[in-house]
Protein backbone atom coordinates (compact mmCIF):
# COMPACT_ATOMS: atom_id res chain seq x y z
CA UNK A 1 0.00 0.00 0.00
CA UNK A 2 1.87 3.36 -0.75
CA UNK A 3 2.39 5.68 1.99
CA UNK A 4 -0.87 6.88 3.50
CA UNK A 5 -1.14 10.67 4.94
CA UNK A 6 -2.87 10.30 8.01
CA UNK A 7 -3.07 12.72 10.66
CA UNK A 8 -4.38 12.37 14.43
CA UNK A 9 -5.19 15.75 16.09
CA UNK A 10 -4.31 15.63 20.03
CA UNK A 11 -1.92 13.59 21.24
CA UNK A 12 -3.75 12.84 24.48
CA UNK A 13 -4.18 8.97 25.22
CA UNK A 14 -6.78 8.42 22.56
CA UNK A 15 -4.35 10.12 19.93
CA UNK A 16 -1.27 7.99 21.03
CA UNK A 17 -3.53 4.70 20.78
CA UNK A 18 -4.71 5.44 17.81
CA UNK A 19 -1.70 5.78 16.36
CA UNK A 20 -0.09 2.66 17.84
CA UNK A 21 -2.64 0.56 16.28
CA UNK A 22 -2.10 2.07 12.98
CA UNK A 23 1.01 1.54 13.14
CA UNK A 24 0.01 -2.47 13.88
CA UNK A 25 -1.91 -2.12 10.83
CA UNK A 26 1.18 -0.87 8.89
CA UNK A 27 0.62 2.54 8.74
CA UNK A 28 3.15 5.71 9.99
CA UNK A 29 0.37 8.50 11.21
CA UNK A 30 1.34 11.71 11.92
CA UNK A 31 0.06 13.03 15.57
CA UNK A 32 -0.55 17.23 15.59
CA UNK A 33 -0.20 18.16 19.56
CA UNK A 34 -1.02 21.32 20.36
CA UNK A 35 1.07 21.54 23.46
CA UNK A 36 5.18 20.95 24.09
CA UNK A 37 4.44 17.22 25.28
CA UNK A 38 1.69 14.23 24.63
CA UNK A 39 -0.36 12.90 27.35
CA UNK A 40 -3.88 15.54 26.79
CA UNK A 41 -5.66 16.50 30.40
CA UNK A 42 -2.79 13.66 31.59
CA UNK A 43 0.36 15.47 32.34
CA UNK A 44 2.77 15.59 35.34
CA UNK A 45 5.05 18.55 36.23
CA UNK A 46 7.71 18.91 38.35
CA UNK A 47 8.23 22.07 40.79
CA UNK A 48 10.52 22.87 43.55
CA UNK A 49 11.15 19.51 44.20
CA UNK A 50 7.33 17.54 43.61
CA UNK A 51 5.59 15.86 40.95
CA UNK A 52 2.04 17.47 40.20
CA UNK A 53 -0.48 15.95 38.09
CA UNK A 54 -2.97 18.23 36.58
CA UNK A 55 -5.74 17.46 38.52
CA UNK A 56 -6.32 14.28 41.02
CA UNK A 57 -6.54 10.87 38.90
CA UNK A 58 -5.93 7.84 39.60
CA UNK A 59 -5.49 4.94 37.73
CA UNK A 60 -7.64 1.92 37.99
CA UNK A 61 -5.72 -1.19 37.50
CA UNK A 62 -8.41 -3.24 36.17
CA UNK A 63 -9.15 -1.55 33.06
CA UNK A 64 -8.84 -3.89 30.50
CA UNK A 65 -7.31 -1.54 28.32
CA UNK A 66 -5.11 -0.14 30.67
CA UNK A 67 -4.09 -3.76 31.38
CA UNK A 68 -3.70 -4.16 27.37
CA UNK A 69 -1.37 -1.24 26.92
CA UNK A 70 0.31 -0.61 30.18
CA UNK A 71 3.24 -2.29 31.76
CA UNK A 72 1.71 -1.82 35.08
CA UNK A 73 5.28 -3.22 36.60
CA UNK A 74 7.15 -0.54 34.37
CA UNK A 75 5.19 2.13 35.49
CA UNK A 76 5.83 0.82 39.41
CA UNK A 77 2.55 1.83 40.07
CA UNK A 78 1.57 2.44 43.71
CA UNK A 79 -1.66 0.99 45.14
CA UNK A 80 -4.20 3.33 47.33
CA UNK A 81 -5.29 1.50 50.12
CA UNK A 82 -9.10 0.72 49.85
CA UNK A 83 -11.87 2.96 51.55
CA UNK A 84 -11.44 6.47 52.98
CA UNK A 85 -10.73 8.68 55.70
CA UNK A 86 -13.83 10.67 56.53
CA UNK A 87 -13.53 14.07 57.58
CA UNK A 88 -16.55 15.43 59.82
CA UNK A 89 -15.68 18.84 60.97
CA UNK A 90 -14.05 17.65 64.23
CA UNK A 91 -13.35 13.75 63.50
CA UNK A 92 -11.90 11.75 61.44
CA UNK A 93 -12.58 7.83 61.19
CA UNK A 94 -11.08 5.61 58.68
CA UNK A 95 -13.22 2.77 56.49
CA UNK A 96 -11.32 0.55 54.70
CA UNK A 97 -11.92 -1.42 51.87
CA UNK A 98 -15.58 -0.71 51.50
CA UNK A 99 -15.52 -2.02 48.31
CA UNK A 100 -13.76 -5.49 48.54
CA UNK A 101 -15.23 -7.17 51.60
CA UNK A 102 -17.36 -4.69 52.93
CA UNK A 103 -18.81 -7.76 55.51
CA UNK A 104 -15.59 -8.27 56.86
CA UNK A 105 -15.49 -4.28 57.84
CA UNK A 106 -15.78 -4.19 61.99
CA UNK A 107 -16.13 -2.04 64.79
CA UNK A 108 -17.38 1.07 64.76
CA UNK A 109 -16.25 3.02 62.19
CA UNK A 110 -18.31 1.84 59.38
CA UNK A 111 -21.50 2.03 61.95
CA UNK A 112 -20.48 5.93 61.42
CA UNK A 113 -20.91 6.06 57.86
CA UNK A 114 -23.79 3.76 57.24
CA UNK A 115 -25.91 0.75 58.47
CA UNK A 116 -25.12 -3.04 59.04
CA UNK A 117 -27.51 -3.00 55.97
CA UNK A 118 -25.46 -0.85 54.17
CA UNK A 119 -22.40 -3.72 54.24
CA UNK A 120 -25.19 -6.42 53.43
CA UNK A 121 -26.00 -4.24 50.50
CA UNK A 122 -22.35 -3.25 49.46
CA UNK A 123 -21.54 -6.82 49.25
CA UNK A 124 -24.63 -7.84 47.27
CA UNK A 125 -24.03 -5.09 44.74
CA UNK A 126 -20.46 -6.04 44.50
CA UNK A 127 -21.08 -9.79 43.50
CA UNK A 128 -23.96 -8.83 40.89
CA UNK A 129 -21.60 -6.45 39.51
CA UNK A 130 -19.24 -8.98 39.26
CA UNK A 131 -21.08 -11.00 37.57
CA UNK A 132 -22.47 -8.81 35.19
CA UNK A 133 -19.72 -7.36 31.85
CA UNK A 134 -18.98 -4.47 30.95
CA UNK A 135 -21.39 -4.36 27.97
CA UNK A 136 -24.33 -5.28 30.19
CA UNK A 137 -23.88 -2.81 32.50
CA UNK A 138 -23.67 0.13 29.71
CA UNK A 139 -26.23 -1.16 27.87
CA UNK A 140 -28.60 -1.29 31.09
CA UNK A 141 -30.88 0.78 32.42
CA UNK A 142 -29.85 4.15 33.17
CA UNK A 143 -30.82 6.35 35.71
CA UNK A 144 -29.12 8.88 37.88
CA UNK A 145 -26.65 7.74 40.48
CA UNK A 146 -28.51 9.10 43.53
CA UNK A 147 -31.67 7.45 42.43
CA UNK A 148 -29.73 4.24 41.73
CA UNK A 149 -28.43 4.32 45.22
CA UNK A 150 -31.97 5.17 47.22
CA UNK A 151 -33.61 2.47 45.20
CA UNK A 152 -30.97 0.34 46.27
CA UNK A 153 -31.72 0.13 49.43
CA UNK A 154 -28.64 2.35 50.87
CA UNK A 155 -29.15 4.79 53.75
CA UNK A 156 -29.06 8.41 53.57
CA UNK A 157 -26.41 8.12 55.93
CA UNK A 158 -23.90 6.08 53.84
CA UNK A 159 -24.94 8.00 51.04
CA UNK A 160 -24.37 11.47 52.27
CA UNK A 161 -21.04 9.94 54.00
CA UNK A 162 -19.32 7.81 51.78
CA UNK A 163 -21.20 7.56 48.34
CA UNK A 164 -21.71 11.49 47.58
CA UNK A 165 -18.17 12.39 48.58
CA UNK A 166 -15.90 9.45 46.95
CA UNK A 167 -18.27 9.54 43.49
CA UNK A 168 -18.29 13.16 43.17
CA UNK A 169 -14.55 13.49 43.25
CA UNK A 170 -14.46 10.68 40.02
CA UNK A 171 -17.79 12.38 38.45
CA UNK A 172 -16.41 15.88 39.31
CA UNK A 173 -20.40 16.93 39.88
CA UNK A 174 -21.86 17.53 43.15
CA UNK A 175 -25.37 15.67 42.69
CA UNK A 176 -24.68 12.60 41.62
CA UNK A 177 -26.76 13.02 38.39
CA UNK A 178 -23.96 11.02 36.47
CA UNK A 179 -25.65 7.82 35.00
CA UNK A 180 -26.00 4.73 37.42
CA UNK A 181 -24.28 2.80 34.06
CA UNK A 182 -21.09 5.03 34.80
CA UNK A 183 -21.64 4.36 38.70
CA UNK A 184 -22.07 0.41 38.66
CA UNK A 185 -19.11 0.13 35.86
CA UNK A 186 -16.51 2.17 38.43
CA UNK A 187 -18.07 0.71 41.38
CA UNK A 188 -17.21 -3.03 39.64
CA UNK A 189 -13.42 -1.54 38.72
CA UNK A 190 -13.06 -0.49 42.50
CA UNK A 191 -13.81 -3.66 43.76
CA UNK A 192 -11.81 -5.74 41.51
CA UNK A 193 -8.66 -3.56 41.30
CA UNK A 194 -6.79 -1.05 42.81
CA UNK A 195 -7.06 2.89 42.63
CA UNK A 196 -3.37 3.54 41.85
CA UNK A 197 -0.85 6.10 40.48
CA UNK A 198 2.34 5.38 38.80
CA UNK A 199 5.39 6.21 40.96
CA UNK A 200 6.62 9.19 38.95
CA UNK A 201 2.94 10.77 38.05
CA UNK A 202 0.07 10.39 35.83
CA UNK A 203 2.28 11.89 33.05
CA UNK A 204 4.28 8.52 32.97
CA UNK A 205 1.15 6.77 31.54
CA UNK A 206 0.95 8.57 27.75
CA UNK A 207 5.09 8.74 28.07
CA UNK A 208 4.69 5.03 28.04
CA UNK A 209 2.48 4.96 25.25
CA UNK A 210 4.86 7.41 23.60
CA UNK A 211 7.54 4.94 23.54
CA UNK A 212 5.99 2.21 21.75
CA UNK A 213 5.51 4.22 18.96
CA UNK A 214 7.77 3.53 16.14
CA UNK A 215 7.23 4.90 12.91
CA UNK A 216 4.67 7.78 14.21
CA UNK A 217 5.83 11.26 13.96
CA UNK A 218 5.07 14.03 16.50
CA UNK A 219 4.42 17.64 15.81
CA UNK A 220 4.79 19.38 19.07
CA UNK A 221 3.19 23.27 19.47
CA UNK A 222 1.22 22.89 16.37
CA UNK A 223 -2.42 23.68 17.44
CA UNK A 224 -5.38 22.77 14.80
CA UNK A 225 -7.50 26.04 13.72
CA UNK A 226 -9.72 24.00 11.68
CA UNK A 227 -10.49 20.75 9.88
CA UNK A 228 -12.65 20.81 6.81
CA UNK A 229 -13.26 17.18 5.03
CA UNK A 230 -9.57 16.06 4.43
CA UNK A 231 -7.88 19.51 4.84
CA UNK A 232 -6.02 20.58 8.07
CA UNK A 233 -5.52 24.07 8.57
CA UNK A 234 -2.97 24.54 11.34
CA UNK A 235 -3.18 28.01 13.49
CA UNK A 236 -0.03 29.48 11.50
CA UNK A 237 -2.23 29.32 8.96
CA UNK A 238 -0.59 26.29 7.26
CA UNK A 239 -2.49 23.41 5.38
CA UNK A 240 -2.05 19.80 5.27
CA UNK A 241 -4.20 17.69 2.71
CA UNK A 242 -4.90 14.09 4.25
CA UNK A 243 -5.86 10.98 3.15
CA UNK A 244 -7.44 10.46 6.68
CA UNK A 245 -7.91 12.13 9.68
CA UNK A 246 -8.52 11.19 13.42
CA UNK A 247 -9.87 13.86 15.33
CA UNK A 248 -8.12 12.97 19.21
CA UNK A 249 -9.56 16.38 20.60
CA UNK A 250 -13.67 17.19 21.26
CA UNK A 251 -13.87 17.81 17.58
CA UNK A 252 -16.13 20.87 18.60
CA UNK A 253 -12.93 22.88 19.04
CA UNK A 254 -11.94 22.37 15.25
CA UNK A 255 -15.21 21.75 13.17
CA UNK A 256 -17.46 24.64 12.60
CA UNK A 257 -20.14 22.36 11.56
CA UNK A 258 -20.13 20.60 14.83
CA UNK A 259 -20.16 23.49 17.30
CA UNK A 260 -22.92 23.60 19.75
CA UNK A 261 -23.24 19.83 19.70
CA UNK A 262 -21.54 18.67 22.79
CA UNK A 263 -22.52 19.16 26.48
CA UNK A 264 -20.07 21.59 28.49
CA UNK A 265 -17.60 19.44 29.90
CA UNK A 266 -16.89 18.81 33.61
CA UNK A 267 -14.24 21.20 35.31
CA UNK A 268 -12.10 21.31 38.70
CA UNK A 269 -9.94 22.92 40.62
CA UNK A 270 -6.83 21.62 42.30
CA UNK A 271 -4.63 22.80 44.59
CA UNK A 272 -1.51 21.82 45.85
CA UNK A 273 0.03 22.60 49.72
CA UNK A 274 2.97 21.75 51.14
CA UNK A 275 2.78 20.71 54.74
CA UNK A 276 5.79 19.41 56.76
CA UNK A 277 4.62 15.87 57.15
CA UNK A 278 0.91 13.91 56.05
CA UNK A 279 -1.68 14.29 58.75
CA UNK A 280 -3.35 11.37 57.09
CA UNK A 281 0.03 8.96 57.09
CA UNK A 282 -1.28 6.69 55.10
CA UNK A 283 -1.84 6.22 51.29
CA UNK A 284 -5.37 6.92 51.67
CA UNK A 285 -8.24 9.22 49.84
CA UNK A 286 -9.29 11.51 52.68
CA UNK A 287 -13.30 12.78 51.92
CA UNK A 288 -14.87 16.16 53.39
CA UNK A 289 -18.72 15.43 53.50
CA UNK A 290 -21.39 18.19 53.22
CA UNK A 291 -21.31 21.37 51.49
CA UNK A 292 -17.59 22.66 51.30
CA UNK A 293 -15.21 23.62 48.67
CA UNK A 294 -12.85 20.88 49.32
CA UNK A 295 -14.21 17.84 48.50
CA UNK A 296 -10.92 15.59 48.69
CA UNK A 297 -8.16 15.28 49.75
CA UNK A 298 -4.66 12.96 49.50
CA UNK A 299 -1.39 13.07 50.60
CA UNK A 300 0.26 12.05 47.39
CA UNK A 301 4.15 11.62 49.63
CA UNK A 302 1.86 8.66 50.82
CA UNK A 303 1.31 7.12 48.07
CA UNK A 304 4.59 7.14 46.17
CA UNK A 305 7.56 9.00 47.58
CA UNK A 306 8.74 9.84 44.46
CA UNK A 307 6.22 12.89 44.29
CA UNK A 308 8.20 14.90 47.22
CA UNK A 309 11.63 14.80 46.88
CA UNK A 310 12.39 17.64 49.08
CA UNK A 311 11.69 16.51 52.36
CA UNK A 312 8.13 17.98 52.45
CA UNK A 313 4.91 16.47 52.36
CA UNK A 314 2.59 17.07 49.46
CA UNK A 315 -1.32 17.60 49.85
CA UNK A 316 -3.12 17.53 46.30
CA UNK A 317 -6.99 19.14 47.29
CA UNK A 318 -10.02 18.53 44.81
CA UNK A 319 -12.34 21.89 44.53
CA UNK A 320 -16.02 20.80 42.69
CA UNK A 321 -17.36 24.45 42.46
CA UNK A 322 -15.60 27.92 42.81
CA UNK A 323 -16.24 31.18 41.09
CA UNK A 324 -13.47 32.36 44.14
CA UNK A 325 -10.63 34.48 42.52
CA UNK A 326 -6.92 32.35 43.19
CA UNK A 327 -5.84 34.12 46.19
CA UNK A 328 -9.35 34.47 47.91
CA UNK A 329 -9.57 30.29 46.96
CA UNK A 330 -6.38 29.43 48.38
CA UNK A 331 -7.45 31.21 51.75
CA UNK A 332 -10.49 29.50 51.51
CA UNK A 333 -9.26 25.95 51.46
CA UNK A 334 -6.87 26.37 53.96
CA UNK A 335 -9.23 27.77 56.48
CA UNK A 336 -11.30 24.54 55.56
CA UNK A 337 -8.09 22.21 56.03
CA UNK A 338 -7.49 23.61 59.43
CA UNK A 339 -10.82 22.36 60.21
CA UNK A 340 -10.60 18.97 58.89
CA UNK A 341 -6.77 18.65 60.29
CA UNK A 342 -6.52 20.82 63.37
CA UNK A 343 -3.09 22.18 61.98
CA UNK A 344 -3.03 26.11 61.80
CA UNK A 345 -3.72 26.77 57.91
CA UNK A 346 -0.62 28.98 57.65
CA UNK A 347 1.01 25.99 57.58
CA UNK A 348 -0.29 24.76 54.14
CA UNK A 349 1.99 26.31 51.80
CA UNK A 350 0.36 26.79 48.86
CA UNK A 351 2.54 25.41 45.90
CA UNK A 352 0.33 25.78 42.37
CA UNK A 353 -3.50 25.75 41.37
CA UNK A 354 -4.80 23.98 38.15
CA UNK A 355 -8.16 25.34 37.05
CA UNK A 356 -9.05 22.41 34.37
CA UNK A 357 -12.09 23.73 32.23
CA UNK A 358 -12.17 20.44 30.46
CA UNK A 359 -11.59 17.89 33.09
CA UNK A 360 -14.47 15.12 31.94
CA UNK A 361 -16.42 15.19 29.24
CA UNK A 362 -20.88 15.18 30.09
CA UNK A 363 -21.54 12.56 28.05
CA UNK A 364 -25.58 11.74 27.83
CA UNK A 365 -25.87 8.24 26.69
CA UNK A 366 -23.01 6.49 28.51
CA UNK A 367 -21.66 3.47 26.07
CA UNK A 368 -18.86 1.46 26.84
CA UNK A 369 -17.47 0.42 23.02
CA UNK A 370 -19.16 1.63 19.89
CA UNK A 371 -19.04 -0.96 16.64
CA UNK A 372 -15.74 0.80 13.93
CA UNK A 373 -18.56 2.08 11.84
CA UNK A 374 -19.62 4.87 13.97
CA UNK A 375 -16.35 6.26 14.44
CA UNK A 376 -16.57 8.14 10.41
CA UNK A 377 -18.42 11.26 11.33
CA UNK A 378 -17.55 12.57 7.98
CA UNK A 379 -15.84 11.09 4.45
CA UNK A 380 -11.47 10.54 5.64
CA UNK A 381 -12.82 12.39 9.02
CA UNK A 382 -12.92 10.09 12.20
CA UNK A 383 -13.29 10.81 15.93
CA UNK A 384 -11.88 9.66 18.82
CA UNK A 385 -12.10 10.29 22.36
CA UNK A 386 -13.81 9.49 26.15
CA UNK A 387 -16.56 11.73 24.91
CA UNK A 388 -17.88 9.48 22.53
CA UNK A 389 -18.44 6.32 25.42
CA UNK A 390 -17.42 7.29 28.69
CA UNK A 391 -15.38 9.49 31.09
CA UNK A 392 -12.60 7.09 31.88
CA UNK A 393 -9.07 6.12 30.84
CA UNK A 394 -10.56 2.94 29.37
CA UNK A 395 -12.85 4.67 27.11
CA UNK A 396 -9.86 7.41 25.87
CA UNK A 397 -8.22 4.12 24.79
CA UNK A 398 -10.99 2.36 23.43
CA UNK A 399 -11.44 5.19 21.34
CA UNK A 400 -8.65 5.58 20.19
CA UNK A 401 -8.34 1.56 19.27
CA UNK A 402 -12.01 1.74 17.66
CA UNK A 403 -10.89 4.63 14.95
CA UNK A 404 -8.02 3.13 14.32
CA UNK A 405 -9.72 0.28 13.15
CA UNK A 406 -12.11 2.34 11.46
CA UNK A 407 -9.37 3.91 9.31
CA UNK A 408 -7.45 0.73 8.33
CA UNK A 409 -10.57 -1.15 7.44
CA UNK A 410 -11.52 2.20 4.86
CA UNK A 411 -8.39 1.62 3.20
CA UNK A 412 -8.88 -2.31 2.99
CA UNK A 413 -12.73 -1.75 1.70
CA UNK A 414 -10.91 0.80 -1.08
CA UNK A 415 -8.88 -1.95 -2.34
Amino acid sequence: MEEKKIYIVGAGLSGLIAALELEKGGLSPILLEATDRVGGRMKTDEIDGFRLDHGFQVLNTAYPEAKKYLDFKALGLKNFDPGAVIFDGNDSYVITDPLRSPLKIVGMAFSRVGTFLDKVKMFALTQELKKKSNEEIFSGPSVPTHQFLKEYGFSDQIISNFFKPFFRGIFLEKHLNTSSRMFEFVFKMFSLGHAAIPEKGMGEIPEMIKRQLSSSRIYFNSPVKTVEGNIITLETGEELKADRVIIAVQPDRVMKQLQGQFPPPRKVANLYFSTQKSFLARPMIGLYPGDHLVNNIVFMDDVSKAYSTNGRSLLSVTVLESDLPEKELIKAVQAELEVISGVKAEYFKHVKSYYIPYALPQVDDLKYSIPYTEAKVFDQVYLAGDYLLNGSINAAMTSGRIAAEAVIHSFMSTH
